[in-house]
């Protein structure tokens, strides 16, 4: 029999009573423990230790759940990192694992790292409980008293998953309250309600939030969403609606099979639909997304709410019309809120106001001919189904009224070699201004050998140049290995070249040399697509 727990002065309350919902909503990011159930994802202990310091020190989210208990040496030490951090910045009390009902085992292990709070789990439907437990509800809930009285004589704070919540709601509703009418008297410090397969929809989540809420009004229960049927941000603001105390979300919304609710979709909407107050810093949501997707190898889609590359961006003539005449189409969510930037695409959609707004952000002074004849031939390249960036412009333009473009850089000779076993090479002649430089560069490959020589003329030609940020290379299907290749090139300080060419290498060192002119022309990061606003960036 386990020794009796120390139980809260809370009841189960009448069934007429009506929750109470808080201002104030907390949030819990489960990326580095939920997050790291998605295929493939496995995050180090150092990278795991830098998205901790992020998620707490600069996004600002209440608590973040870090680790599985006993997964492994590893994990732990990992967790003894964060801790010690944690520690030292006074926030210990806000780091969690998830912990299993085996009495002592889970909290010594994580009590050997230095954490004091962790999230039990617990079965929240009859199927779970005695189809893969084998165990009456009340023996389950001995165990779970068991690991709950040693994790109070340890210093632990407990918290209670209990999975398979929304099965239990849909088929063995006695079940659940059976238990939680325990639970609501023992001193669990929160009650976490997940949605563990993505089944629910929000008119069911409001409904069981609400009858839970009724019946433990002083009791506080979290919401934690799956996205499965692509509900989980849906169901996690129909949660906060009902009246939940805390949410739970992953950042990019990694999680197993279809992920979790996405922290950044979520934040967003519970700001612009309801009262309730988040303490997360919108402007650091992109710059975590970005290090989550490198850190974790997922790319996110570009249409992607709030973090997507392109949802921010105008492509439609129409919407960029309206928007120079008076902001017609922006809504509550301005990209300024997020540290980003409105962009009107150039394309086969473009209409004269899309051109205008990049002209106009290059400086570019042109009649209404010379702009009626360029963005001809943007559409035209759009209906070849070549992406033109705004950065093009200053060729496009070149080009349409046959004015020669200024090459400052021009490379006049290049041998690249690479052999097996050893590093490439790379020999180079460039001209620069009127000037000739010579440079020879080794490298991992051949194009970083090229970038090698030509980092190492830079300060000579005066030239600060950025740095790569990422690399995507295009082959047609069909498999043949004479293929034109189209390499585009994203570079730290926001500019994006490419070049198309049969090898994979000189297409990479052609769409430098445009970044190269580019930034001997003063271009500068988003200086030809970005137009500021000056709508309030941020709603509580």
């Amino acid at each position: 029999m386990a020794a009796k727990t120390t139980a809260k002065k809370t009841r189960p309350a009448a069934e007429g009573t009506s929750p109470r919902p808080a201002a104030r909503l907390d949030i819990m990011d489960t990326t580095l423990r939920d997050g790291e159930q998605t295929d493939g994802v496995s995050f180090p202990g150092r990278e795991k230790l830098l998205l901790a310091q992020r998620l707490l020190g600069r996004v600002k989210v209440d608590r973040i759940e870090v680790a599985s208990c006993r997964v492994s040496p590893g994990e732990q030490k990992s967790l003894a990192e964060i801790m010690a951090w944690a520690e030292s910045k006074g926030f210990a009390d806000r780091v969690e694992v998830l912990s299993f009902v085996d009495r002592n085992e889970s909290v010594d292990w994580l009590r050997k790292a230095g954490c004091r709070r962790m999230n039990l789990l617990s079965k929240g439907s009859r199927r779970h409980c005695e189809g893969q437990l084998r165990k009456t509800p009340a023996e389950h809930r001995a165990d779970i008293e068991a690991t709950l009285e040693y994790a109070g004589r340890k210093g632990v704070t407990t918290n209670i998953y209990l999975e398979d919540w929304s099965n239990g709601m849909l088929h063995s509703p006695d079940y659940v309250f059976e238990m939680l009418d325990h639970y609501a008297t023992w001193p669990f410090e929160r009650i976490l309600l997940p949605d563990t397969l993505g089944i629910l929809n929000p008119a069911q989540v409001t409904d069981f939030v609400t009858q839970i809420l009724r019946r433990y009004p002083n009791t506080l229960f979290e919401f934690h969403g799956h996205n499965d049927y692509g509900l989980g941000p849906a169901n996690t603001l129909a949660a906060a609606m009902a009246g939940v105390h805390g949410i739970h979300c992953t950042v990019n919304g990694l999680g197993e099979r279809a992920g979790n609710a996405s922290l950044e979709e979520v934040v967003a909407s519970v700001r612009d639909h309801t009262k309730r107050v988040v303490r997360v810093e919108e402007k650091e949501l992109n710059p975590v997304s970005r290090l989550v997707e490198v850190f974790s190898g997922k790319r996110m889609a570009d249409n992607k709410p709030i973090v997507g590359r392109n949802v921010f961006t105008q492509t439609a003539g129409i919407h960029a019309d309206g928007d120079k005449k008076g902001r017609l189409y922006e809504s509550l969510l301005s990209p300024e809120r997020f540290g980003r930037d409105r962009v009107y695409a150039l394309g086969k959609l473009s209409g004269r106001s899309n051109l205008d707004f990049n002209l106009d952000a290059l400086g570019m002074q042109l009649t209404k001919e010379q702009r009626a004849a360029v963005l001809k031939r943007v559409v035209e390249l759009g209906d070849l189904k070549h992406a033109v960036t705004a950065e093009d412009l200053p060729f496009i333009v070149a080009d349409v009224l046959k004015a020669p473009q200024e090459e400052s850089f021009v490379l006049k000779n290049l041998v690249v070699t690479s052999a097996l076993g050893v590093s490439a090479t790379a020999t180079i002649r460039v001209g620069f201004r009127g000037t000739d430089y010579e440079a020879v560069g080794t490298g991992t490959g051949g194009f970083d050998a090229f970038m090698t020589a030509v980092r190492s003329i830079a300060p000579a030609m005066k030239l600060e140049l950025p740095r790569l940020a990422d690399y995507e290379v295009h082959i047609p299907p069909g498999g043949k290995s004479d293929a034109l290749v189209q390499t585009t090139i994203t570079w730290d300080n926001g500019l994006r070249t490419k070049a198309v060419h049969s090898d994979q290498v000189m297409a990479a060192i052609e769409a430098t040399e445009r970044m190269i002119n580019l930034v001997a022309q003063g271009v500068v990061a988003g200086s030809t697509t970005r137009r500021k606003s000056t709508r309030s960036a941020d709603k509580d």
